[in-house]
């Protein structure tokens, strides 16, 4: 570890550590990129996906751009907290890329994040078609500001 970071918090993550957050959808995947020195999250885009499975030559042009230490992955549970054949995807789409590059995977609580997206964009005077890069921030931003971890 270099002079420059601190020692890993109980998420096994250093003090400056970037991270990128996922919206895991069937045809959509939004993504953003956070720190945890600042706490704070930025949309950057939305990955194209069939059936789940996403575009991986974009997924890989941002992980090399970001090289993030962790990764976020929304999980998206009924409003009881009770799991969903989502929740069941989003899972899948974690462990993949847990695999693909070799990073941990954290896990968020996702509801509401989609509405909170489309009421950011329609503040900002935005159209919310293409919410789902907004939804990662939130998620991420969510993840960020929580004290323990979702446990999947």
């Amino acid at each position: 570890m270099s002079a420059s970071r601190s020692a890993p918090d109980r998420r096994g993550l250093v003090d400056s550590a970037t991270l990128l957050a996922f919206d895991h959808g069937l045809k959509r995947i939004g993504v953003a990129v956070g720190q945890t020195v600042t706490g704070t999250a930025t949309p950057l885009e939305t990955v194209s996906a069939r059936d789940g499975g996403p575009d991986w030559s974009v997924i890989d042009e941002l992980v090399s751009a970001w090289c993030p230490e962790a990764l976020v992955v929304g999980l998206p549970l009924n409003m009881d907290g009770t799991e969903q054949a989502m929740t069941r995807a989003a899972r899948r789409f974690g462990r993949r890329l847990q695999a693909r590059y070799r990073l941990p995977v954290h896990w968020a609580d996702e509801r509401l994040s989609t509405r909170e997206a489309r009421e950011r964009l329609a503040l900002e005077g935005r159209p919310s078609p293409d919410d789902d890069a907004v939804a990662a921030q939130v998620i991420l931003e969510g993840w960020l500001a929580r004290p323990v971890p979702v446990q999947a």
